[in-house]
């Protein structure tokens, strides 16, 4: 398995663009997908109880999972608009799937930006009628799905499954409102393997729990949150099967693939510094690892000690107390970095010298051993900061 520079079009038969649309100013802004034949689909979208038109609009193209194109919008999310933005969605799915001869059906469509805001629906649809799929930069489409991103976010590998070469690109988006079950985040991930739509759902809804619902920034659920999986099997490889030495080499890909794109996330959260990866060991079974992983990456308290490079090993065993999950609280290692700073739940004596460039880092690692099992998860996020205030004071403005 090899990583690869490329794009969210580097598998067979694969294009996208992106453009600007006069949705944000001197920026692109709208972007699309396209497969040469239909992909079987899946995807997983957000829990927040309101959720955005487009979301509505997917799901009801979900249900035959057969994509063959996706339209995105960054600069309105186009939820909390009523029935003028669901008619909008719908829209922009016809529009789409007019100008690349496909039927509506076959057309996903996302949204992100700021919530509430009418959408000029004919700034859109003329934008799309410009796309071109032919001759375009697929990059473009990278750029033009991001809001308050500071960087794209792409990864692209590559193995030979079953004699040959099967390729997995993803690109995202997602920096503020992070915390998914979904959260606010894209994610596009296509292929040209050749499976079953059912173990390309099984598949995506497994890694999601370990991987994109492992992320925090905020704490704050959207309304938008999408992952979307496309598998056109034009790789040329025999179907990939459960329990074959191919599908555990697919899988490994879509981990990397999916865990990539998540942790590039949670580094880009708005105003941040540093990621901050939880590893948990010793849970009694995989999700209460998670979820106590999660606790300490999403404590507010623990981000702002973060980003104050303050050793406060206190603020994490807190977090740990309220997972809601079993513990033995007085059978808790901990580590920041390599310095151990707690064992059984007793303070370890450390050098704050020793301790300082590892909180200086961009990255910093907090590992928690709970010695009740063999169970382990991890989790990851990013510092609180000054900046992440002025983001989000003047987000709609």
């Amino acid at each position: 398995m090899n990583i690869i520079d490329g794009t969210v079009a580097s598998p067979k038969g694969f294009q996208a663009t992106g453009l600007h649309a006069g949705l944000k100013k001197n920026k692109m802004d709208l972007g699309v997908i396209y497969s040469e034949k239909p992909a079987k689909a899946a995807a997983v979208y957000t829990t927040n109880q309101v959720k955005a038109a487009p979301i509505y609009v997917t799901k009801e193209a979900m249900q035959e999972p057969t994509i063959q194109a996706v339209v995105v919008n960054s600069g309105y999310a186009n939820a909390c608009t009523g029935e003028i933005g669901l008619q909008h969605a719908k829209q922009m799915q016809q529009v789409t799937a007019d100008h690349l001869g496909v039927t509506a059906d076959k057309v996903a469509v996302a949204s992100t930006g700021v919530i509430g805001k009418i959408m000029p629906i004919d700034l859109v649809e003329k934008g799309i009628q410009k796309i071109d799929i032919v001759d375009c930069e697929p990059y473009h489409f990278h750029e033009a799905i991001l809001t308050t991103d500071t960087t794209t976010k792409e990864i692209v590998v590559q193995a030979k499954i079953n004699g040959e070469t099967v390729t997995i690109a993803g690109a995202a988006k997602g920096s503020g409102m992070i915390h998914p079950n979904m959260a606010t985040m894209l994610a596009f991930i296509t292929t040209d393997a050749e499976i079953s739509q059912e173990l390309l759902q099984d598949l995506l809804s497994e890694k999601t729990e370990t991987t994109f619902n492992q992320i925090t920034v905020d704490g704050d659920t959207s309304t938008n949150d999408m992952v979307l999986v496309l598998a056109n099997g034009m790789a040329g490889n025999t179907t990939i099967e459960k329990g074959t030495e191919g599908y555990d080499t697919f899988v490994a890909m879509f981990q990397l693939v999916s865990e990539t794109l998540a942790k590039m996330i949670a580094k880009d959260g708005e105003g941040a510094t540093k990621l901050i990866e939880v590893q948990v060991n010793g849970a009694t079974d995989d999700l209460a690892a998670r979820m106590i992983a999660k606790k300490i990456v999403g404590s507010m308290l623990v981000k702002t000690a973060m980003f104050g490079e303050d050793p406060n090993w206190g603020r994490i065993i807190c977090a740990i107390g309220y997972a809601e999950t079993k513990i033995d609280p007085e059978k808790v290692d901990m580590w920041i970095g390599s310095v151990q700073v707690l064992k059984s739940s007793q303070p370890q004596a450390f050098d704050e010298e020793a301790i300082k460039p590892i909180l200086e880092q961009d990255k910093i690692v907090i590992a928690v051993d709970m010695n009740l099992g063999d169970a382990k998860g991890a989790a990851w996020g990013c510092d609180l900061t000054y900046k992440y205030v002025e983001v989000n004071a003047l987000y709609h403005t």
